[in-house]
């Protein structure tokens, strides 16, 4: 079983800068990937950004490219996402995805495991 625990989240004004974390443990598992997702108010989660954990992959969605970045620490099965110049639009529960198969992910159905979420809100 792999446990995901995100922290970080809180209330920012735009403009400003935030950096979320996300921590896997659990039995032995492998790592493929990790994510970022988002799910604002009454809608869908949505990709905001994966790195693979063998090679300096990454890939991000348009909304948050030049604004977002996505690093790892593999020893301590730790992923981050640093959030630049915010928008009230950024605000959500933002999700960490682990994908245990080789290669990135851009869909939930590319992750296997899910932590409970950590809530960012961009007030204006």
């Amino acid at each position: 079983q792999v446990q995901l625990v995100e922290f970080g989240g809180r209330l920012v004004q735009a403009g400003g800068s935030l950096r979320l974390s996300c921590a896997a443990s659990g039995r032995a598992f492998n790592i493929g990937a990790m994510g970022w997702f988002r799910q604002p108010p009454g809608k869908d989660r949505d990709f905001v950004a994966a790195i693979n954990w063998s090679s300096d992959n990454t890939y991000y969605a348009d909304s948050v490219k030049g604004r977002f970045s996505i690093s790892r620490d593999n020893a301590n099965k730790m992923v981050y996402l640093q959030m630049d110049s915010l928008k009230p639009e950024d605000t959500a529960v933002y999700y960490c995805g682990l994908r245990v198969q080789s290669g990135l992910g851009y869909d939930r159905s590319d992750f296997n495991y899910w932590g409970q979420g950590t809530q960012v809100t961009v007030s204006s």
